[in-house]
């Protein structure tokens, strides 16, 4: 497939989970209120949503690597459509928290699997510019979606959202049986102890954990926020589901802004070049929300602001740095992008999980946001300790000595 179109799939692929969690995030208050429910309980609702995200990559990658990457993006979307109908039509909340789960297992494979498609069809700062621009289509839906739920919640009700999950998760169905192309080089056998063995190579890897581990530092952020930030600025600071959307364009503008500018730098340079000043965006963003500490009556902007100077970072970050994570591994793609993604959703599911043991939820995401951007620095650092001094990553199943300063992989 060509670059566009894979850009294309992938972005609306990757959308899929960031979509239905944005949707619903503005609705939270109107499921307390229906279901006569507590906001603990609520909340468990997108812990659930997170925790079946996180762990159903770890079966959709090698599933992508047995049987190929379009029909298992076609199965797990009719999960998601079959989940959101659940939703939509939950008579409880024990149902809609099941409902949710499922989602999250649907929603699942649009990482791991457009990780995956760019890793078998592109290779180095190709690979990286691809990246972005999934990264450019993967703001839009954010974007815009917090804003649409809110509307709908106002105007329609609190369901409507899960009717527009439905038919998202159709069009991601129809885009992979009518413009998706098989791209798995081999189909691997499905063996239960070798996909063992692989992810614990993977874990057990340095170089793959060190680049994995910035990027969960730094994109696992953004789904940690989407556990916390509904509480802050609709419970304290008292925002309208609507104007909770258009606060949260300030992270998804920043990232998309973040995103074209390092699109535009990506002509004239290395992608890996923008990881360092992408990371000082993450620790000065993450500083402002240390300060939060201080804030005896915080306002949405002393809030957001730090948290668009986070995205914007992350947009430098995350291409360079998910590429150098599966460049070594192409005939386990569909694993190394699996638990790369995994590792990413663990961390947000994670912090928001300590999070939700805090009494005041600013005080938690003023301690537990900095702490995931001190990850990624520092994850970074160690990464390059080997020095990569001719990006893109090194070159699998290399045979003899690497030159100076230069280290090669191999493949595992």
């Amino acid at each position: 497939m060509t670059a566009q179109r894979v850009s294309l799939i992938g972005g609306l692929m990757v959308a899929i989970g960031p979509i239905a969690m944005a949707l619903y995030t503005p609705a939270m208050p109107g499921v307390v209120a229906a279901y006569e429910s507590t906001k603990g309980v609520v909340k468990l609702t997108l812990t659930l949503y997170f925790a079946g995200f996180a762990i159903s990559q770890l079966v959709a990658g090698p599933l992508s690597d047995a049987i190929g990457r379009r029909p298992v993006t076609v199965i797990f979307a009719a999960i998601f459509c079959v989940a959101s109908l659940g939703a939509l039509m939950a008579p409880t909340i024990e149902m809609l928290t099941i409902a949710r789960f499922a989602q999250g297992i649907g929603a699942s494979a649009g990482v791991a699997i457009s990780r995956a498609i760019v890793r078998d069809c592109f290779q180095g700062d190709e690979s990286s510019r691809i990246m972005n621009m999934i990264g450019i289509i993967l703001a839009i839906g954010p974007a815009v979606s917090p804003t649409i739920g809110g509307l709908l919640v106002l105007h329609v009700g609190w369901k409507s959202v899960f009717a527009v999950m439905i038919l998202f998760g159709l069009a991601v169905a129809l885009v992979a049986l009518v413009a998706m192309r098989e791209t798995l080089p081999a189909p691997q056998p499905l063996r239960l102890a070798a996909l063992g063995g692989s992810y614990l190579r993977l874990l057990g890897n340095r170089h793959f954990m060190t680049a994995s581990l910035t990027v969960a530092g730094s994109v696992g952020a953004i789904y940690a926020q989407a556990t916390l930030l509904p509480f802050i600025l609709m419970g304290q600071i008292g925002l309208s589901p609507s104007s909770f959307g258009l606060a949260m364009l300030l992270q998804s503008g920043l990232f998309f802004s973040g995103a074209l500018v390092a699109r535009s730098v990506m002509k004239r340079t290395s992608a890996y070049r923008l990881v360092w000043p992408g990371l000082g965006a993450i620790a000065l963003g993450a500083l402002f929300i240390f300060l939060l500490l201080w804030a005896d009556d915080p306002k949405t902007f002393r809030v957001m602001i730090p948290v668009g100077i986070y995205a914007f970072g992350i947009a430098f970050v995350m291409p360079a740095m998910s590429t150098a994570a599966l460049a070594p591994f192409p005939r386990i793609a569909g694993a190394a992008a699996a638990l790369m993604g995994f590792l990413q959703m663990g961390a947000g599911l994670l912090i928001g999980t300590i999070g939700a043991f805090f009494v005041d939820t600013l005080v938690a995401f003023a301690v537990l946001i900095p702490s995931m951007a001190v990850v990624a620095c520092v994850s970074y650092a160690i990464y390059r300790l080997n020095p990569h001094l001719a990006e893109p990553e090194p070159r699998e199943n290399v045979i003899g000595a690497a030159p100076p300063g230069r280290t090669f992989l191999r493949e595992e």
